[in-house]
């Protein structure tokens, strides 16, 4: 009776010893699960840009998000850039009475904090779409992200919040928000693909982003004893994007006149490449910093980009598919869309690249060439260009 009775103190005694660490093991954060080929082999990203409202979120986005979620049923979405606006003429909703955006303005100029509170409500409305798919989710930073006066640092502890978040920073040296998301096998042995999540500043990615991911295209080189396969995505193009484009005939039935610095001229997507455009992307003679980065590493077969809001387009350059995916902005005319890339895991290099416009709350394959715009449609378009001239001068006058 007496070693009954001692055996079970020491039973009592190794419970109530070990429960707490059990209790608090449990309290751990989970680590974020690898990003991997489903048992079908396939794996599906979402790309989405520029959804770039306010803190008066327009009605349209969120049916726009979740259908495109929905009809996608990704495995991974990628959003590159300008979650938020910084001002435009518009609804006149508030700020005197003249534009709209996060931009807050008190009497002795800039409210730094209000605007700091605009910009984050602003960012969460969109991020807790993406939070309730239960979907992983990564984001670069776009030029109105920078525009409204939050520092990168800021950015990413804000980030920190979303559980399904892969946003990270893994260049120490960048002022940018750079990062690699690799995609294994099935089995989650080996990388099948790499993601270069770039940021493109306002103008473009700065040398030592670019930097940075040749250092460690590199270092998967040597890790992997093999060139691995990389898929990159940005806001702001790389200025080779501008070779998709060529000068014709204002006959041409693929001709589209477009206003531009260098005149108003018909262009065209050059061969092989296909889609619909309203805006012209230049870039100066020569290579970028970052494709001859890209050609060099020899690993990114594809660059996926937004920025250009109502411009939906893919064309090869020197081997590389370079991607143009529709914006969401619905303060401004469309068209509006998501791209949806399928992969095979026994070959990343040949991949299922489809465009999607949206209206009417439906997603359609987008056609190589889109329909002429009907008179209402050029007549907005006209006011938009106003607006944006209007917001040019503004941006000179008012204390930013």
């Amino acid at each position: 009776m007496k070693n009954k009775l001692i055996c079970l103190c020491l039973c009592l005694v190794l419970v109530l010893t070990v429960s707490p660490l059990l209790c608090f093991a449990a309290d751990e954060p989970a680590a974020a699960p690898a990003l991997k080929f489903g048992e079908d082999g396939k794996f599906t990203i979402l790309h989405l840009t520029d959804t770039q409202d306010d803190q008066y979120p327009a009605h349209e986005l969120k049916p726009f998000l979740k259908k495109a979620i929905e009809q996608a049923q990704p495995d991974l979405i990628i959003f590159t850039g300008d979650l938020v606006e910084d001002f435009r003429l518009g609804d006149f909703k508030d700020n005197f009475g003249i534009m709209e955006g996060v931009l807050a303005f008190g009497i002795k100029g800039k409210d730094k904090e209000k605007t700091r509170e605009n910009a984050f409500m602003a960012a969460d409305y969109v991020l807790n779409i993406f939070e309730e798919s239960g979907v992983p989710y990564a984001l670069t930073q776009g030029n109105n992200d920078y525009k409204v006066g939050i520092s990168n640092e800021d950015w990413k502890a804000f980030y920190a919040n979303y559980q399904n978040n892969l946003t990270a920073d893994q260049s120490e040296t960048s002022e940018g928000i750079d990062y690699r998301l690799p995609i294994y096998g099935a089995d989650g042995k080996e990388v099948k693909l790499n993601i270069y999540c770039m940021d493109s500043g306002e103008e473009m990615a700065r040398p030592e982003s670019v930097e940075w991911y040749a250092a460690d295209s590199a270092a998967q080189k040597t890790q992997n004893g093999k060139t691995v396969p990389a898929f990159a995505f940005q806001h702001i193009p790389v200025e080779e994007l501008s070779h998709l484009f060529t000068t014709c005939d204002k006959n041409d039935p693929d001709g589209v006149l477009v206003a531009s610095f260098n005149g108003i001229k018909h262009y065209k997507l050059v061969d092989g490449a296909h889609g619909y455009f309203d805006n012209v992307y230049y870039g100066e003679d020569g290579d970028s910093y970052e494709f001859t980065a890209w050609k060099e590493q020899g690993d990114v077969i594809a660059a996926f980009f937004g920025h250009m809001h109502q411009d939906g387009y893919s064309g090869a350059y020197e081997g590389i598919e370079l991607n143009m995916t529709y914006g969401c902005e619905f303060a401004k005319s469309g068209p509006y869309g998501m791209r949806v890339i399928t992969l095979s895991e026994d070959d990343v290099t040949h991949y299922e690249n489809q465009l999607y416009s949206y209206s009417d709350g439906t997603f359609t394959p987008d056609p190589f060439r889109a329909p002429e715009k009907s008179t209402t449609e050029k007549v907005k378009l006209f006011f938009d260009s106003l607006r944006y001239i209007m917001k040019t001068l503004i941006r000179k006058v008012l204390p930013v």
